[in-house]
């Protein structure tokens, strides 16, 4: 389909549905909003555009009429933020050329768990319920720990106001017979609010490569179920309970070496939350949480000739979180917040030897402060005490300084660990197709013996007293300087930002194996940096709205960086099938990063109509996937590059009669295909009907 013959269908239907239009539209870009109040970055009520912090907000308004219905939809449309699928196909994303691995997820501030191969799949989430979605960007272990290395995102869920049954249904289907089905009921009866809300999501998948046997992307049908209850029993005394239920089944066949596997693979999760506010007094007010969450996924892959099994997998994991935190409030309205809590994770997965079992204690403690009511200070630490890595102690510090009424400089300096994970230490894994071996650290002594007394190892690469020090936790401090403008339309923002991490894990090979393939296990020795500037510009007037947003990137292994310095690397040239030395300017950089990042969106209203048209255009430059040459790094003559391209997504709603919400959309626009990005499948149309109640 072509883009004219879209947009004269999106004409047409607009005009055809003014007929049947029954309400007064209000032109909403007439009416002042209220700054949106941020909850991520201090854990604490504050105006996004008072943080001292680089964050980023997407309200339920931007998520509507984009027409998304997933969390990675959305954030790939965001400044900064990138999504990069790994080997399972699971969606992620970089922020600040910070790996998936390295950012925490939270559903109302609490984390979600189930990182088999290291990415959070994001696209096992909706956004049907949705109020916001926070982004910090940045080392936040100061406040969260473990995993918030180079970020957070948190997702919060809506809290009903009304008091009569209120909600929606809406259904939207599309190409490869996508369909979303939401319904959202809510209500408030006094200080008594509930919210109930299913979500069902479904496509029948695509392929991308025809000429190989199977599909890129599998069948699949998942369903969201949340329950949220909220009860004031004064006006000092709060409950909030909440139960989520998530399930998925998708088909899982596919081919190898002409022999078709059949089978499938399940997912389910389970987030059960209570917490109790419990306001002391006038300064004083306190918070105790109780979290569970159970994430399993269960993949069987078998010919159904020779019954031969391909693939058994279970994983596993359970987490259990109690804590306490308060706030006491000076005279001087600044704020000292606090919290302590212990932390329970376990992981039954197939693969590791046994049921595995962290513990670990945390404190933090942060001050946020006003100076000369221009200068807003914040200063935080959290301490964590871990079962099976060396105590973190987690410092940042931010401020804002108001220039003047419409100008502000803001500045943060922050330390963030990520704690090596389950598969870091106890994975034990041999691949029955190739034959390479994968060991945990902590396992890797004991298993590597095991093999030789098999006959199966020809010899070891390293001494065994590099298996004996305990793994390091990985580490990053990060800081971020940054300019914001705001004037009557305009708002526009500036920020520059350094990441140097230490102690980075990854894969070593430590034996060679009779069959020719090698042993590999891991350790602390990368040491990488991130660096760029990111810029927002936004600019409203009447019925029209404008925002561009750019990210130029940095993203190097420093130790590589050297070695090119000093003229210790060499490439093959494809084309003279030369060897020559690797200059500075071309080495590339770390994998799957682009150098330049940017996006570009219009939102147009149509007040007589009662409709409007939202075109949003992303960017992103070239990047490689894996060194093809042999010399460990990314270069200018590696094959695997992806090229830049853009993408388009529109969407165009019309409201019907008065409840009634008309939405026609087309994401990639401009049919965009590559075999690398299992995620673009080409030009994907759709239609939404929403029904408001």
């Amino acid at each position: 389909m072509s883009i004219k013959y879209l947009f004269t269908s999106f004409l047409c239907a607009f005009s055809l549905l003014k007929v049947y239009s029954q309400e007064t539209f209000v032109d909403s870009t007439k009416v002042t909003e209220i700054d949106e109040v941020v909850l991520t970055a201090t854990r604490t009520a504050r105006q996004l555009s008072s943080l001292p912090l680089p964050v980023t907000l997407v309200t339920k308004k931007n998520i509507t009429r984009s027409g998304t219905v997933r969390l990675n939809e959305i954030l790939a449309e965001q400044t900064g933020i990138v999504t990069v699928a790994d080997e399972s196909g699971f969606e992620g994303v970089q922020i600040q050329g910070i790996a998936s691995d390295y950012i925490l997820i939270l559903i109302d501030g609490v984390p979600l768990v189930g990182r088999s191969a290291g990415n959070f799949d994001i696209s096992r989430l909706t956004v049907g319920n949705i109020k916001q979605v926070e982004v910090v960007k940045g080392p936040s272990s100061s406040l969260y720990g473990s995993e918030a290395l180079g970020g957070v995102i948190n997702i919060i869920t809506e809290k009903p106001t009304k008091e009569i049954v209120s909600g929606n249904l809406s259904y939207r289907i599309g190409s490869f017979m996508q369909q979303d089905i939401n319904l959202d009921l809510k209500q408030r009866i006094k200080g008594f609010r509930y919210g109930v809300f299913v979500n069902r999501f479904s496509s029948e998948g695509y392929d991308l490569n025809p000429e190989v046997a199977g599909q890129t992307v599998n069948p699949f049908e998942n369903y969201t179920v949340n329950a949220r209850v909220y009860n004031d029993f004064s006006k000092k005394v709060s409950v909030f309970a909440s139960a989520r239920y998530y399930n998925q089944n998708q088909d899982a066949s596919f081919s190898l070496n002409d022999t078709n596997f059949e089978g499938d693979s399940k997912e389910e999760e389970w987030n059960m939350h209570l917490r109790f506010n419990h306001i002391w007094n006038s300064k004083q007010a306190f918070e105790y949480e109780l979290y569970y969450t159970n994430y399993t996924a269960v993949e069987k892959l078998m010919d159904p000739i020779s019954a031969d099994i391909l693939t058994d997998s279970n994983f596993d994991q359970r987490l259990l979180r109690p804590e306490i935190r308060g706030t006491h409030t000076f005279n001087n309205t600044s704020k000292l917040t606090a919290g302590l809590g212990v932390q329970y994770d376990q992981l039954d997965r197939t693969f590791f030897d046994e049921k595995v079992t962290f513990n670990s204690q945390y404190v933090y403690l942060q001050y946020d402060v006003d100076f000369f009511e221009k200068l807003n200070v914040i200063a935080g630490a959290r301490f964590d005490n871990h079962s099976e890595y060396s105590n973190q102690l987690s410092p940042k510090l931010a401020l804002r300084y108001k220039v003047t009424n419409h100008i502000a400089v803001k500045a943060s300096a922050g330390y963030g660990f990520k704690a090596p994970d389950f598969r870091q230490l106890y994975f034990d894994f041999t691949n029955s197709a190739v034959g390479y071996t994968v060991l945990g650290y902590n396992v890797a002594i004991d298993k590597l013996r095991a093999l030789q007394n098999q006959g199966q190892i020809l010899d070891i690469v390293v001494p065994e007293s590099d298996l004996q020090n305990p793994l390091e936790a990985e580490s990053s401090v990060g800081y971020n300087i940054g300019v914001t403008y705001r004037k009557r339309n305009w708002n526009t923002e500036i920020n520059f930002f350094r990441n140097d991490f230490q102690n980075l894990i990854d894969t070593r090979i430590i034996a060679r194996k009779t069959n020719g393939q090698n042993v590999f296990s891991y350790f602390n020795f990368d040491e990488v940096y991130t660096t760029g500037v990111e810029t927002n510009i936004g600019y409203k007037f009447d019925h029209f709205a404008v925002n561009a947003g750019y990210q130029l990137l940095y993203a190097f292994d420093k130790t590589k960086k050297k070695q090119v310095k000093n003229g210790q690397v060499f490439a093959r040239d494809p084309q003279t099938n030369e060897t020559i030395e690797v200059k500075k300017s071309e080495y590339f950089g770390l994998v799957n990063r682009s150098r330049h990042n940017a996006n570009f969106k219009v939102f147009y209203e149509i007040p007589s109509v009662a409709a409007n048209i939202n075109l949003r255009f992303i960017y992103r430059s070239k990047y490689g996937l894996f060194d093809t040459n042999g010399n460990d790094l990314i270069d200018d003559y590696d094959t695997s590059f992806v090229d830049g391209f853009v993408t388009a997504n529109i969407a165009a709603s019309k409201k019907i009669y008065k409840d009634f919400m008309l939405q026609i959309g087309a994401n990639n626009l401009f049919d965009y295909t590559d075999s690398n990005i299992s995620s673009l499948p080409g030009i994907q149309l759709y239609t939404r009907l929403n029904y408001n109640f």
